[in-house]
């Protein structure tokens, strides 16, 4: 028993030491720029922007392969940090300011077709055929495909309202010098 012991503990510890020394020795640098952006942008990877997910979306604009307008749910405030960061202009009156949403279900017109079941990118969306769909508060990303693809219009889009669990200190604005 003791040899067992001994030898599976011998194995363990030499292949422990060998994955890292390999892990250094053969270690791939990331770019930092990438990860910079990705911190920047809102993490909610809904692919509204085109991308499968922030990262995606965060080594385009580090190439240069798409513009710093690409992130729908993080408003002008994204857009303003990433073209500060990549050292772009960019006219922010084209872009809107939003707001952090939710799909809401409205049951008097919902007729359970699930073509927003079947649309939705994060599984956000519980029903099945012929009734009333439901949508999960802490899994919807605010994409808005369920809207398009609603029949009846059942599918609204609303502001995230203020609770204990929601409501967070704003930043305090910057002090002008003539303050």
């Amino acid at each position: 028993m003791f040899i067992a012991v001994a030898s599976l503990t011998t194995l363990g510890l030499a292949l422990g030491l060998m994955l890292g020394f390999a892990a250094r020795k053969l270690a791939v640098e990331g770019n930092a720029l990438v990860a910079e952006i990705q911190a920047i942008l809102p993490g909610s990877q809904c692919g509204q922007c085109g991308f499968p997910g922030c990262a995606g979306a965060a080594q385009a604009l580090a190439e240069g392969q798409a513009p710093v307008t690409l992130c729908p749910p993080g408003g002008r405030e994204v857009v303003a940090a990433l073209a500060l960061k990549l050292g772009v202009e960019v006219n922010l009156s084209g872009v809107q300011e939003s707001v952090p949403s939710i799909a809401e279900v409205r049951e008097e017109l919902c007729i359970g077709c699930t073509r927003c079941y079947k649309v939705c990118p994060t599984d956000a969306i519980l029903g099945s055929a012929k009734h009333i769909h439901a949508v999960f508060r802490e899994a919807c990303t605010a994409c808005g495909k369920c809207v398009d693809a609603c029949p009846t219009e059942a599918i609204l889009m609303r502001p995230i309202p203020v609770t204990l669990q929601t409501w967070y200190w704003q930043k305090p604005e910057a002090m002008g010098a003539a303050a």
